[in-house]
């Protein structure tokens, strides 16, 4: 386990939140997982499910984009569980457009779960870790915040702008031995890809080099190396796990 004793997944009942928190927990990790209030029985099923599973991951309801709210859930998790080491910050949502026929309500909700609530979160556990000279923070990006996506510029503003507050971060944490790195991953199998239309399907897959979607575990896999104390040294960037849908130096 080694300093990483504490870890809070924001959006951690998620597809790829779930694989996250179960990658941490299953390295002795004690695992917090985030989710929105009005999803509370879900979450507890969740949390029932990953016990019989064999991974005991608390649970954490907050609306992340609340800013008061998301430091109350702070407070009250390093007060009850303790000092978080680790923060993953994969919170998220979609509410797909053009710009010509999107409206603000839909921009500003995923401006502000996607980007906004990653300030909210790191704010308060930031501190902490710099006050006591180590920490690993993980934003979860998108390959579409990096080469854009028809139809989603609020989801691409904010995925880009996600690793822009990455690489602002790691300056205010390279000397307190904190690291903070973006992970980018590309089209991932998850119950919400798995519920489009086969023919949509078909032509995602089409244009991946590898031919195939990433599973959750191959996201996670990458969360878990940058959480790692063995990662002192790699700090401010993005990591694509994207399969060759897109390349860049």
């Amino acid at each position: 386990m080694g300093k990483n004793n504490v870890a809070l997944v924001t959006g951690g009942t998620g597809g790829i939140g779930e694989e996250i928190c179960r990658q941490l927990a299953a390295t002795g990790c004690k695992v917090v997982a985030n989710y929105f209030p009005a999803d509370k029985e879900n979450a507890e099923s969740w949390q029932a499910a990953q016990k019989e599973a064999g991974f005991d991951i608390e649970l954490a309801p907050c609306d992340v984009t609340d800013f008061d709210a998301t430091g109350a859930m702070i407070a009250d998790i390093q007060s009850n569980v303790g000092p978080i080491d680790v923060l993953v910050n994969c919170a998220g949502i979609t509410r797909d457009a053009t710009i010509k026929n999107m409206d603000i309500d839909a921009w500003k909700a995923v401006i502000d779960t996607n980007l906004t609530s990653a300030f909210n979160v790191t704010k308060p556990v930031l501190l902490g870790m710099t006050e006591r000279g180590y920490g690993r923070i993980i934003n979860i990006s998108s390959v579409n915040g990096q080469r854009g996506q028809f139809g989603q510029p609020n989801y691409s503003a904010a995925k880009a702008g996600i690793h822009g507050f990455t690489m602002s971060a790691a300056y205010e944490g390279a000397r307190k031995g904190v690291t903070v790195n973006t992970v980018a991953p590309g089209y991932v199998s998850t119950a919400m890809t798995e519920a489009m239309p086969e023919n949509v399907l078909a032509s995602i897959i089409g244009g991946i080099p590898m031919g195939r979607m990433a599973q959750p575990a191959e996201i996670a896999s990458a969360v878990l190396w940058l959480s790692s104390e063995d990662n002192s040294y790699t700090t401010g960037a993005c990591i694509p796990v994207n399969g060759g849908l897109f390349v860049s130096h």
